[in-house]
């Protein structure tokens, strides 16, 4: 009897016992889960783009071609940008001559995203815009201006971007006029393409 009763105690000790130390268990933690994505500190960008021709007298038309750019990002919303196009195709009518547009620039981007896929940015940047096919002075400008772009991000690699710029350059009034000018002409700038980031 007595070892009966010492069994059922023994078994009623471990029933309350083996519940406590189950609770008192504690599962490993899980690493949290990466909801940011990959931080990429590079973009390519390629597309069409368009500038007006204000430098070419009795121009009429602005001209389409190609414009590409390299981006290098420094934290969430800084980037140093190197910019380039080659403009060649009259758009609508036909100029005098045949004038190219070459641009050579670099600046800041100030960036960030606006809601869900989307993102935007703004830019200033320097450099040169070389003018060929036509007689003009000087061959290579000084050159710089400001933009805006919109960027609608498909996935964490590719996005499809718009912009938008106005760059400013001094070419001379009047053709075969020697040496530099000091008018500044504003062509404006837009295209649409393709971003890689990676």
């Amino acid at each position: 009897m007595k070892s009966k009763l010492l069994l059922s105690i023994l078994a009623a000790a471990l029933a309350i016992v083996v519940p406590i130390s189950a609770v008192g268990q504690v599962a490993p933690e899980r690493p949290p889960k990466d909801l940011t994505g990959p931080d990429y500190k590079y973009e390519a960008y390629v597309g069409w783009s368009y500038t007006s021709l204000n430098q070419v007298n009795q121009s009429r038309s602005g001209l389409q071609g190609v414009s590409a750019s390299v981006m290098r990002g420094f934290g969430d919303h800084f980037g140093v940008k190197v910019d380039g196009g080659h403009y060649q195709w009259n758009l609508t009518a036909t100029n005098p001559g045949n004038p190219t547009v070459d641009m050579f620039l670099v600046g800041p981007v100030i960036h960030g995203n606006l809601f869900e896929k989307w993102s935007a940015y703004a830019q200033g940047l320097v450099g040169g815009v070389h003018t060929g096919g036509v007689s003009i002075q000087p061959d290579v400008s000084f050159a710089g201006g400001v933009g805006v772009g919109l960027d609608y991000n498909k996935s964490a690699r590719w996005s499809i971007r718009a912009f938008g710029d106005d760059i400013g350059s001094s070419f001379t009034l009047t053709p075969f006029e020697p040496g530099y000018s000091p008018h500044m002409r504003w062509n404006a700038r837009a295209g649409v393409g393709v971003v890689y980031h990676f």
